[in-house]
């Protein structure tokens, strides 16, 4: 069990450090690079492009096992449908991306920084997430018929 832990530090840390050396924790970079119409910064677009690389290698190395090395089975989802739940995260995720310039993982790296922002973003996103889940908990789930 400590071996995962550590593996999951070590993951979290080297994503961290990715996101300070890319400057995605930065919210007026992210922000002008999402105003295309005005003083656009297309670095970020060449960030997200050499994520595709290490996502890519992963993705083709888990076809050829069967399960991951320090877990029994790979965690990917499922389904392939593009439904109301999905199509309502995307918006508001960029709808907080869009507007503050920080999303899940850079807020929380940048919490570091102790910057007031980033303590009532983060705080405003767990507060979201725990509202998600409390809503969620209350519905039946949907009968799939087999």
């Amino acid at each position: 069990m400590a071996y995962r832990i550590f593996a999951s530090v070590l993951c979290g840390l080297l994503f961290g450090v990715g996101l300070v050396i890319s400057d995605m924790v930065n919210p007026a970079r992210v922000l002008a690079f999402l105003d295309v119409t005005g003083g656009w910064d297309p670095s970020l677009a060449f960030v997200m492009g050499g994520a595709l690389i290490p996502s890519s290698i992963a993705y083709a190395i888990k076809r050829r096992r069967r399960k991951p090395m320090l877990d029994g089975a790979f965690h990917v989802p499922a389904s392939r449908t593009i439904d109301r739940p999905l199509v309502t995260g995307a918006v508001l995720f960029g709808l907080g991306w869009g507007l503050v310039g920080l999303c899940p993982g850079p807020a929380i790296a940048s919490l570091v920084t102790g910057r007031w922002q980033v303590v009532l973003f983060a705080a405003a996103m767990l507060a979201g997430m725990f509202a998600y889940r409390i809503v969620t908990s209350r519905q039946t789930p949907p009968l799939h018929a087999h």
